[in-house]
């Protein structure tokens, strides 16, 4: 009996090319081989695309976070141990080239109203400091209100955004000719167009005067050039409930 198991401990020692062989052939290992084979090519195909109801996108969107949808499958219905598979979609309703500044001031409005008639291309967007619809992107900026009755935002971009002097030369570059020519006086020291800047900006409303709403009020048909229009139009026609 003990010879009879030293023989069968010796026959499964072998040589180390033996034993490779032996593994590789071996039922366990060509398992293991179609397991891994078979999940790195699962993990490199792209995921499947969610699947969704009405009934479903209506609930998950009441459980969802402010600007992000939250898309549904049953993963039964795709043969998943999981319950249930969620996949988010974030909406961005942030727009570029947006100017953010003071409603209520006359110089203000005049300076709008200029861009808006020589924008013939329409590239600029504005926003009343005072609407609702400004606090996104004030937050995006780092910036309060007190600080854009100061000096006015421009946000050209995502991570862009240029004040006071900069900004209203940024605004001009994206005018038609010749009016975007003027955008060279760039060149001048920040610090000294910013000192002209807020010079007449302290004394704006004592030299040309302001109001107690948004000036554009008095011309909606300025209105399709603003993203905060529909909350101006509904304090111009308020609902009552």
């Amino acid at each position: 009996m003990m010879n009879a198991i030293l023989r069968m401990i010796s026959a499964l020692r072998g040589t180390p090319a033996s034993r490779k062989l032996h593994c590789s052939q071996c039922p366990a290992a060509s398992l293991y081989r179609d397991f891994w084979s078979t999940s790195a090519a699962e993990a490199s195909s792209p995921p499947p695309t969610a699947i969704t109801t009405n009934a479903t996108s209506t609930a998950a969107a009441g459980a969802a976070a402010p600007g992000a949808a939250l898309a549904e499958v049953d993963a039964a219905d795709l043969g998943l141990t999981a319950t249930t598979v969620a996949k988010p979609v974030v909406q961005n309703v942030l727009q570029p080239r947006v100017v953010i500044y003071d409603g209520v001031c006359h110089l203000c409005h005049r300076g709008v109203k200029w861009v808006i008639s020589v924008d013939k291309y329409r590239k600029i967007k504005f926003c009343c400091l005072q609407s609702e619809a400004a606090e996104p992107y004030l937050r995006l900026c780092g910036v309060d209100r007190k600080d854009v009755l100061r000096r006015f935002v421009f946000i050209e971009g995502l991570g862009q955004y240029h004040r006071a002097s900069t900004a209203a030369l940024r605004v001009l570059s994206y005018l038609p000719f010749p009016y975007s020519a003027l955008s060279f006086l760039s060149v001048v020291p920040a610090p000294l167009t910013d000192a002209v800047y807020d010079y007449v900006a302290k004394r704006r409303y004592d030299w040309f005067g302001k109001e107690e709403d948004c000036l554009v009020l008095k011309e909606p048909e300025m209105l399709e050039r603003f993203i905060d229009a529909e909350e101006i139009l509904e304090k111009r026609h308020p609902k009552f409930y």
